[in-house]
């Protein structure tokens, strides 16, 4: 007999609603996602067979962007929508570069939380996981946990990767961009990535799925100016808005032949 791996849900999670960052966990190859969770993975992968490829580029752009900023000497990471931990986390990918940097991270999903929680449980002090809702975002950067860990006098990195296309224009996506932006002082970096409403209507097709299956957040591509009005107020670092795998690919991932079609990405500085 093979042994049931599922998980067992956290009070007050229903394991029959399919959870967007347990989607993204299973695409990314994680076991920390449910039945109805896999069941709309799959059925996303008929209508967008790239949707792996793309979870995968995304985290992989996370993870150079991460990189670059921390190089950039930002000592300072808000990750907001931070999803089921997968391994190199920002924390440790920043503190690679610099073993002071601290990090929150953001999410309002039970699970994400309480694996994130159990991640850090031992974990230098100068890391930690709170709750927020990114519909919220005054209370997320006035949260009392958030503003003793993070010095918003001094430049800071806040990621909005793969979330702002869960949000739908009444959400007032724009809205938290300009909150944050506000916030940050000069020197400051945001790294944003976003479903490309592509040409092919891809992304769309992906989208209905989505809605199909009942998923606890929307999926809202977004045409190459839309995503652009993001970063009003922030001057694009090389190479600019491009797709996943062309923000300063690796030879690796060149070799590995990555083909992303509805996914983009820059990072911004606040001048």
């Amino acid at each position: 007999m093979t042994a049931d791996l599922t998980p067992s849900p956290p009070p007050g999670v229903d394991p029959n609603t399919p959870s967007i960052a347990r989607v993204y966990d299973y695409f990314l190859g994680g076991k920390d996602n449910f039945a109805a969770d896999r069941e709309l993975a799959e059925q996303v992968l008929t209508v967008a067979p790239n949707a792996r490829t793309t979870a995968r580029a995304n985290r992989d752009f996370l993870v150079r962007a991460t990189e670059a900023v921390a190089e950039a000497g930002i000592d300072q990471f808000v990750d907001l929508g931070t999803g089921v931990p997968t391994s190199p986390n920002v924390h440790e990918v920043a503190q690679r570069i610099n073993q002071d940097t601290r990090v929150v991270y953001v999410d309002n999903d039970p699970i994400v939380l309480c694996h994130a929680r159990a991640l850090l449980a031992g974990t230098r002090p100068d890391v930690i996981a709170v709750e927020g809702d990114l519909r919220e975002p005054k209370e997320i950067l006035e949260n009392r946990e958030v503003t003793a860990h993070i010095d918003f006098t001094r430049p800071v990195a806040v990621l909005l990767v793969a979330m702002l296309h869960l949000l739908t224009d009444e959400d007032g996506p724009g809205r938290l961009v300009e909150a944050i932006r506000d916030r940050m002082v000069p020197g400051s970096y945001l790294v944003l990535s976003h479903v490309w409403d592509d040409p092919a209507g891809v992304a769309r097709a992906a989208a209905e799925e989505y809605a199909r299956k009942g998923a606890s957040a929307p999926v809202v591509p977004r045409t190459r100016q839309q995503v652009e009005r993001f970063f009003d107020g922030f001057e694009l670092i090389e190479p600019g808005l491009v797709h996943l795998d062309q923000w300063r690919p690796t030879e690796g991932m060149i070799n590995a032949g990555v083909d992303d079609r509805f996914g983009l990405c820059a990072v911004g500085r606040k001048p």
